[in-house]
């Protein structure tokens, strides 16, 4: 079947798009460098026609909080707008686990209002809440960075890797639309400060990492529910001690 991966270029959008091809599936790689862009609407009505099931990874190229609210519901009405017209059976989007606990960061509010135009737009759907990814450590330690001193929330969390996320999306685009919401996590429930300081020792980075339970994480401060997914999400297979020795390796 026709499958359309809006962001099909990203990290997690180009690892889908490779494991959807594997299986013998046409899948188009949506992104404003193919063409198809959902903020200006350009090429989405031409990219979506005779497609079953549309995966939406796209993310908002600005954080200030206006823009990234105006990005997630105009981009969301425009493509939710012409899979309508298309007739498209399931739309997939990837969320973030806490979502509607993190409603005071313009950004989660932006991914909350992209959630309840797709409850509202009578298209089938399933929406992924999924943890941070291990590949975001270095830039959660960048966030917190003050010169050679790294202040990081002590809270607990979940991440996962990007490779078990892929694979998720692939298996939730192949699979009959649920209409709600799923969530996805790493196997390791560790405290922030502490993964954190795990990746800067194993990739040689100097910086010295402070556990703060007052530290913010994008402008908000978090507890120990905040981040973590609900009762059984779908864990991923890689553990973080696995991913670090091949970010070790590569650095």
């Amino acid at each position: 079947m026709k499958i359309v991966v809006i962001g099909g270029t990203g990290l997690i959008g180009s690892k889908t798009v490779e494991r959807l091809r594997k299986k013998g599936h046409d899948v188009l790689a949506a992104a404003p460098n193919t063409g198809v862009n959902t903020l200006t609407g350009e090429g989405v009505a031409e990219a979506v026609a005779g497609a079953q099931v549309v995966i939406d990874l796209a993310n908002s190229p600005s954080f200030e909080d206006k823009a990234v609210l105006e990005f997630f519901r105009t981009a969301g009405r425009n493509l939710l707008g012409a899979e309508a017209a298309a007739r498209v059976k399931h739309h997939i989007a990837l969320s973030v686990v806490g979502t509607e606990r993190l409603q005071d960061s313009g950004y989660f509010r932006g991914k909350h209002a992209q959630e309840e135009l797709i409850r509202s737009s009578g298209i089938p759907y399933t929406i992924v809440h999924s943890t941070q990814f291990y590949e975001f450590m270095g830039s959660i330690a960048q966030s917190g960075a003050s010169g050679q001193t790294v202040h990081l929330p002590s809270a607990l969390f979940q991440p996962i890797a990007s490779d078990d996320v892929a694979d998720v999306m692939a298996d939730v685009a192949l699979a009959p639309p649920m209409n709600r919401m799923i969530e996805i996590a790493g196997p390791d429930r560790v405290r922030m400060s502490e993964a954190v300081a795990q990746f800067l020792k194993a990739t040689n980075d100097p910086r010295t990492p402070v556990a703060d339970p007052h530290a913010l994480y994008f402008g908000i401060e978090l507890n120990d529910s905040t981040l973590v997914p609900g009762d059984n999400p779908r864990l991923g297979r890689m553990r973080y001690d696995d991913w670090l020795k091949q970010a070790a390796r590569k650095n």
